[in-house]
């Protein structure tokens, strides 16, 4: 089925233990965590904890829900996840620690075997029409609803487009998507 329900997506522990993510899809389908090309879920936050090592993949990550964290890197770097649906992309392979703003959050991510793939995550928010071309592997309604060809998305939804699934979806106004765009590197 091409729309996800987050719902229906059982909860897993992270690679690390050390936290709780539901995954809406991995490509190819049934890839484990040392196999996939790419991958999307939803986390759930609500401890001081490190996030898991991905050596070789690049990671993108946007706060849904809550007041956020701040993410401290092992090359220096702080990065306040603290405004909702702004993406954020760091390498799998650093030591990332995080610190909570007040209490428990929901953070959407997007992960790219940087080997076989690139691609970035983006919002869309504009009412109306939107474009889904082929790079478009997964959308994700944070807010409001979207028209598909394959039905309508509520909050928390995702929709894979699939090949044959190019065109356009319709969002309703208040509504915001974040959109994984994945593309072969062509190796």
């Amino acid at each position: 089925m091409s729309i996800i329900r987050l719902r229906d997506c059982p909860a897993m522990p992270w690679k690390n233990g050390m936290g709780r993510t539901r995954e809406l899809a991995v490509h190819p389908v049934g890839a484990g965590m040392d196999e996939f090309t790419w991958r999307a879920s939803v986390a759930e936050v609500d401890s001081t904890a490190p996030f898991s090592a991905f050596p070789g993949i690049d990671r993108h990550i946007a706060l849904l829900e809550g007041a956020g964290f701040i993410m401290a890197l092992d090359d220096g770097r702080t990065h306040a996840l603290t405004s909702p649906f702004m993406p954020f992309t760091f390498p799998g392979e650093a030591q990332v620690s995080v610190t909570l703003r007040g209490g428990p959050t929901r953070d959407f991510n997007l992960m790219l075997r940087r080997t076989r793939v690139h691609g970035e995550l983006v919002v869309w928010d504009e009412p109306g029409r939107q474009v889904v071309d082929d790079a478009v592997a997964l959308i994700y309604c944070a807010q409001g609803h979207v028209d598909t060809a394959d039905g309508r998305l509520q909050t928390g939804d995702a929709w894979l487009p699939g090949l044959s699934s190019t065109g356009r979806i319709a969002l309703d106004p208040g509504t915001l998507t974040l959109v994984a765009r994945v593309e072969s590197r062509g190796n």
